[in-house]
């Protein structure tokens, strides 16, 4: 049997961190799995490409066939193929682990829904530790067509929020990457009150105030200094602007006409690239 899926990248509205609430949209940047079962001996697992044989990767797959596979074949063959950037605050984690995950229960023949597969995936990050939360938001965010907000202690949705669909991001991705957030946590609990305003602000829908308030405080708890990069944006067209996750990426949310403008205003250190909001690239967007 052969289950092949896709789950997207996605940009913060809300960090998780301070308060266990989470806001996030998916972007028109996949993650791709292919499982296959029964083509590995015994019980094993294989693992392709080699540097994809990661924790995360082993545990959703291992945690996908515990719930679909009983009855099945063990052995499992995981392909995964991922441009998504590591550690840079686009949700690469939930985005693999979700795709996996899905693949997994297609190649039983399942189809769980979108909820279901994002608490499978928060239950490993949290197992695997690259997530403190689970970031259920991230993973539902990367396989529904709508922006979400979740309660990631319950992992369960509380909200959604509505885009423009002739919205994009510009996403300027510098070379660092963040730590793990586990390690972070104290760090966001200091600015409890603007995490509270960014919470509020996402549950009224007001995805624009609450990516503002979000970004201020995660500038502040990663030592990012981004207010230039806000007023370019803006500038340039952009509705509104952030870090997103724990950074360093900092996103500029506009009209998919504005994205190349605010493309060429964005630093050239560091890799820059336009997606939409949701399952389709815009015509001629890409890396630049």
């Amino acid at each position: 049997m052969r289950g092949v899926a896709e789950a997207r990248a996605a940009i913060s509205v809300v960090n998780a961190l301070p308060l266990g609430i989470g806001a996030a949209v998916g972007i028109a940047w996949p993650a791709r799995a292919i499982v296959r079962t029964g083509s590995v001996r015994g019980d094993g697992l294989s693992v392709r490409p080699r540097r994809a044989r990661t924790a995360l990767v082993s545990s959703a797959a291992a945690t996908a066939w515990g719930r679909y596979g009983r009855g099945r074949p063990a052995g499992l063959d995981v392909t995964v193929r991922s441009t998504i950037p590591v550690s840079r605050g686009l949700k690469s984690s939930s985005a693999v682990g979700s795709a996996v995950v899905l693949a997994a229960a297609r190649a039983c023949g399942r189809e769980p829904s979108a909820p279901e597969i994002g608490r499978l995936c928060a239950e490993v990050g949290r197992a695997v530790g690259v997530s403190a939360t689970g970031a259920f938001d991230d993973a539902l965010a990367g396989l529904v067509p709508y922006g979400v907000v979740t309660d990631n202690r319950r992992d369960v949705a509380i909200g959604r929020l509505r885009f423009e669909p002739n919205l994009g991001v510009a996403l300027w991705i510098p070379g660092a990457r963040h730590p793990p957030a586990p390690r972070l946590r104290q760090r966001f609990r200091r600015d409890a009150r603007l995490a509270r305003t960014a919470v509020d602000e996402a549950l009224a829908g007001h995805w624009p105030a609450a990516m503002a308030a979000n970004s201020t405080l995660v500038e502040r708890a990663m030592g990012l200094h981004y207010a230039r990069l806000h007023a370019t944006a803006h500038r340039e067209g952009a509705v509104a602007s952030g870090v997103t996750g724990l950074g360093p990426t900092f996103a500029a949310v506009a009209p998919i006409g504005r994205l190349a403008r605010i493309l060429r205003a964005f630093p050239r250190a560091g890799r820059r690239r336009a997606v939409r909001l949701g399952p389709c690239l815009p015509p001629g967007s890409g890396d630049r």
